[in-house]
């Protein structure tokens, strides 16, 4: 093994330093600039949502630009629908807040009840009667000593002072708040964030309307086989993004329209928003089953008889998970995205530390483009197989 010059130590070194500093810059620039690159990207996770039935609009002899109006506006109805059925769900729940919150009461108190002579039933069986006996015995004693003394001193016993009279609350009326005036209490703190995600629309659209142009465009700034390079990472960007956010996303639907039918018959409460919620969950990696368990199992608790209710809604949601995942997965999705378990847990440590909630819903795409971008990079070919399974 041939020794490195100092000359050339020297360049590793510098070139190390450089690699770090950037590393660091650009992990800043993405903390800092977090509402900028969340917007961006996800107006680009729409626009490769939508771009599919973009195609499909375009067979009906439709221009790009008018496709993509048709089916954006398409999209913003089925979203204001989903949002209304919601918020519908969530303005019942809170309603039946104070009753619902009464049963999950009487089956916390109902369940401290049952350990609790279930505590005292072990103790008859481990502990023998003599040791209880005796432990009663020590316990009466100190209380017996006390009696005793009292009565040889002729303490009177001593007086416990009344209560205070109670206060009596004041209540201050006033006058409820304009909406707007709410409105804009609420909105201030996320003016920023309100105003970036107003874009995403405009965004989606001019990313598909523009698509090709964008394409060719960036394509055009490179030459020779670097172009090759470019456009087979392009599409494998797009190819493995639109596989998993499309793939996840229909079977987000499947799964919703699934779980949903299932708690309507089985008679869970607020049925539409909680097959949402838990087909959502269920989507999540690794802990999907558990989170996907929660809302069902908590809207069952108001059911009469609960305890069967419970059990089955809680079979049949694991059984949903277990064929979507198992074979649904698969299938939609397919083989173009391919992520070590080890990489995607680091990714959504990293992701969800540097952009919260939204990015441990964005680390799996992003990671997968950087998979894409690596795999027709030649360079970069050894990072990719990192990536992978």
């Amino acid at each position: 093994m041939a020794l490195l010059s100092p000359t050339q130590t020297y360049s590793k070194l510098i070139g190390l330093r450089s690699s770090i500093v950037a590393t660091t810059a650009l992990i800043a620039l993405l903390y800092y600039g977090r509402d900028f690159f969340v917007t961006l990207i996800i107006s680009a996770v729409f626009a490769f949502i939508l771009d599919p039935a973009v195609l499909v609009a375009m067979k009906l002899r439709l221009p790009r630009p008018a496709a993509t109006a048709v089916v954006l506006g398409i999209a913003l109805v089925l979203c204001y629908i989903t949002t209304a059925v919601a918020w519908a769900q969530f303005a019942k729940l809170r309603q039946d807040l104070p009753t619902y919150a009464s049963r999950v009461s009487e089956l916390l108190d109902a369940t401290n009840n049952r350990l609790d002579q279930f505590q005292k039933q072990t103790v008859e069986m481990v502990v023998p009667k003599t040791l209880r006996e005796q432990d009663q015995q020590i316990e009466r004693k100190p209380q017996q000593a006390m009696q005793a003394r009292r009565r040889r001193s002729k303490q009177p016993e001593p007086v416990v002072p009344p209560p205070p009279p109670a206060i009596q609350e004041v209540r201050i009326h006033t006058d409820p708040k304009p909406f707007i005036t709410t409105l804009y209490t609420v909105s201030v703190p996320y003016f920023h964030r309100l105003f970036l995600l107003s874009f995403v629309p405009f965004l989606v659209y001019f990313m598909l309307s523009w698509r090709d142009h964008v394409s060719k465009s960036v394509i055009r700034l490179f030459h020779g086989q670097d172009r090759y390079i470019v456009g087979k990472s392009w599409s494998g960007i797009g190819d493995s993004t639109r596989a998993y956010v499309l793939g996840n996303f229909l079977l987000w639907v499947l799964l919703s329209m699934a779980s949903a039918l299932a708690f309507l018959l089985l008679g869970v409460p607020y049925w539409p928003l909680v097959g949402l919620i838990s087909a959502f969950f269920s989507l999540v990696p690794y802990v999907g089953l558990p989170l996907a368990l929660l809302p069902p199992v908590l809207a069952a608790v108001a059911i009469p008889n609960r305890f069967k209710i419970i059990v089955l809604v809680a079979a049949v949601t694991a059984a949903l998970h277990f064929v979507t995942m198992n074979f649904l997965y698969a299938k939609i999705i397919g083989r173009r995205v391919r992520l070590n378990p080890l990489v995607v847990t680091i990714a959504l440590m990293f992701w969800g530390l540097l952009w919260g909630g939204v990015g441990l819903i964005l680390a799996v795409p992003i990671t997968a483009a950087v998979k894409a971008v690596c795999d027709n990079v030649e360079a970069l070919e050894p990072y990719g197989r990192l990536l992978g399974d």
